[in-house]
Parts: structure tokens; C-alpha cells; sequence
């Protein structure tokens, strides 16, 4: 266990590793299976010197994969209402994904490299995937239309939004030590963006988190609740609440709020004005 919270410690020149890939030469993380052993390695916290390097090598080289397909999202959303985001899975994250999910293996982790669009309404939202999934180009989707359609089967949780999983294909010599790669594509409306991030923020405030079912139930409880609400009032929808009455979840969100003052919490987070964007949007 001293050895993984070591590696999580660790700064390291990892990235160096990843962004060295020779074409003429196999991944500089081995194999798959090379991978998931140092996945189980991690699991149990035996993590080896080598193990981390495996890990960070692969973690790494996902850069090229996220700077392949945002480059296409962002020609794809110029001079469109659309925000573009990107980021790499942080270590210990990976570390945490892994001990939730017992049966995953590391090499499948499909998230590891995310990309993510935030739209103005749902509407917008759709038309540009409808167009994407028609794209033209080498790398596949490798999920079914809907499998990971969080908007018309909200979590129990609370979160809502769409996720496309893509596999990075290529035929040329420099992107070929990268074949086979996953990124997840995350399609938010701002509304849902805003409940995501006011999750984050809470869980950076208070320690608990709901996203992940833990913590304080009234926490959990209130993100919930709130989902519904965003759910009903900006889109016409229903969430994980569906059977209460509006009255219903009027009253139980009030009284929670009362008692743990969640929006309270997040006013406090709410940047300056000055020279800076809201994280959120106002009327959210």
C-alpha cells in the first residue's frame, strides 16, 4: 500500500514516457494484458516501480488519442453555441474507478482520455450528434446508440447527459502505436453541466460525495432532488424522482435546503465578475 500511495504522490515525468511512442516500436506500455496485471497490481497495493511506469505510460499516450478527436470536435463546433473541454483521467482516479468497479480490467477502462460538449438546450444537443455519429473518419464508436444515453435513463443518482465511447483507429505509421485506444465522448446540456459541476464543487467543500453514492444521505439526497427539478423546469423531462408530484419535490428540496444549505455553499464559490466567465450558468 506505501508503494501505490507513493505512485499517487509521485510527479514524475510521465508524460515524457507516453509522448515518446516510436512508430517502429511496439506500445511503450507493453500489451493489454501487461496493463491489467499492473491494474490488479494497483487493486491489491502491490504496485511495482515497474508497474507505475507500465501505468503511466499508457495513461500518457492517451494525450494523442484526446488531441486527435478534440481537434475534430472543435473544427466540427466553430462558430457554434458549444463549449469543448477536454482532460486526462488523473491517477487517482484511476486508482478509485478501479476499486469501485472489482471487475473492470485496467486495459478496458474506457475513460481514461474524455472529451466533453456542453450545449445550449437539448435540441442542439442532438442535431450535433445525430451529425457526428454520420462523420466521416476512421476511428468507431463502439457503443450502441443508446446504451449510454443518461438523459432518457437518468441515474439513480441523478445524472443526466449522453456518453459515446470511441476507438481510436488509424492507418498511418505515426498513429499506430495508439490503435485501439478508448475515449468517451460526454454530450451535457448546461443546465446538466451546471448540476455536474455543483456536484464537484460540493464534494470539494464538504468531502462527501454524492456522485458516487457516498457520504452524508442528505447530500446524496439533495443532488437528487435537484436533478428532478432541473429535470421538469428547464426541459420538460423527469429524472430519478419521477414519481413525486411537483408539490412533492418542491417541499422535500426546500426542506433540505434548510437544513444543509447546499446552495449557500456553492453562492460562496461563485467567482468575480471581473475578468472572469461563470462556472454555471445563472438562471441553473
Amino acid at each position: 500500500m506505501a508503494r501505490l500511495e507513493a505512485w499517487l504522490d509521485a510527479s514524475g515525468d510521465w508524460d515524457v514516457m507516453g509522448a515518446d511512442a516510436h512508430p517502429a516500436r511496439p506500445p511503450p506500455w507493453g500489451s493489454k494484458e501487461r496493463i491489467n496485471r499492473a491494474g490488479k497490481a494497483i487493486r491489491e497495493g502491490t504496485i511495482s516501480s515497474e508497474d507505475a511506469g507500465y501505468v503511466d505510460a499508457w495513461r500518457a499516450s492517451h494525450r494523442h488519442v484526446l488531441n486527435t478527436l478534440q481537434a475534430i470536435l472543435r473544427n466540427r463546433t466553430r462558430g457554434k453555441d458549444i463549449v469543448v473541454a477536454q482532460r486526462l483521467k488523473r491517477r487517482i482516479t484511476i486508482v478509485d474507478k478501479l476499486n469501485r468497479e472489482p471487475r473492470m480490467q485496467l486495459a478496458r477502462m474506457d475513460d481514461v482520455a474524455g472529451c466533453r460538449m456542453i450545449f445550449a438546450d437539448l435540441p442542439s444537443l442532438a442535431e450535433f450528434r445525430t451529425e457526428f455519429h454520420k462523420a466521416r473518419f476512421q476511428h468507431r464508436r463502439r457503443n450502441e446508440l443508446d446504451k449510454y444515453d443518461y438523459i432518457k435513463r437518468p441515474k439513480s443518482l441523478g445524472y443526466r447527459g449522453i456518453h459515446d465511447v470511441y476507438e481510436y483507429n488509424t492507418k498511418s505509421i505515426k498513429g499506430a502505436p495508439y490503435k485501439g485506444l478508448l475515449l468517451e465522448l460526454q454530450y451535457r446540456t448546461r443546465c446538466q453541466h451546471a448540476w455536474a459541476t455543483s456536484v464537484e464543487l460540493l464534494t470539494h467543500i464538504t468531502g462527501h460525495e454524492p456522485k458516487f453514492n457516498r457520504g452524508d444521505i442528505k447530500y446524496i439526497e439533495f443532488f437528487r432532488l435537484a436533478s428532478e427539478a432541473i429535470a421538469r423546469t428547464r426541459e420538460d423531462l423527469k429524472s430519478c424522482y419521477s414519481e413525486l408530484s411537483n408539490t412533492e419535490l418542491a417541499n422535500r428540496l426546500e426542506d433540505i435546503e434548510a437544513d444543509i444549505h447546499v446552495m449557500v455553499m456553492l453562492r460562496r464559490m461563485r467567482p468575480s465578475r471581473e475578468g472572469r466567465k461563470r462556472s454555471y450558468p445563472p438562471n441553473c
